[in-house]
């Protein structure tokens, strides 16, 4: 069974800091760029970062840019977002997304543009 399963959400204040994995498991992440986005209630689903297959391009929403770091292990199939100086408005269910494709350059493409999906993990910045 394919699968992307992420983990590593929770409460944290503002200021602070959390680090989501998406693991998956049914196939291997080599030959897929891979992509966070994340929803926040009453808000359409926004793309965050992307990686390519290689970990050599990253990319990032401006929203996050310089407090987000993605990198990816293929060695162990896992993602990861590393996210630091938390501010409120983070607050949502974070995604991980894998599309097929080993194109150098990584681009934070439209939701409907990916294979498969993770379930989410809730990630809630408050004091």
């Amino acid at each position: 069974q394919l699968q992307l399963v992420e983990s590593g959400g929770g409460l944290v204040q503002p200021g602070g800091s959390l680090r989501l994995s998406c693991a998956a498991s049914g196939f291997t992440l080599d030959y897929y760029a891979m992509g966070w986005f994340r929803q926040a209630p009453g808000k359409e689903r926004e793309g965050v970062s992307c990686i390519s297959s290689s970990g050599g391009s990253t990319n990032y929403a401006d929203s996050v840019k310089g407090r987000f770091t993605i990198s990816r292990d293929n060695a162990k199939n896992t993602v990861y977002l590393q996210m630091s100086s938390l501010k409120p408005e983070d607050t949502a269910v974070y995604y991980c997304a894998a599309l097929l494709t080993v194109q150098p350059m990584c681009v934070i493409r439209e939701s409907n543009d990916y294979d498969y999906w993770g379930q989410g993990t809730q990630v809630t910045v408050s004091s």
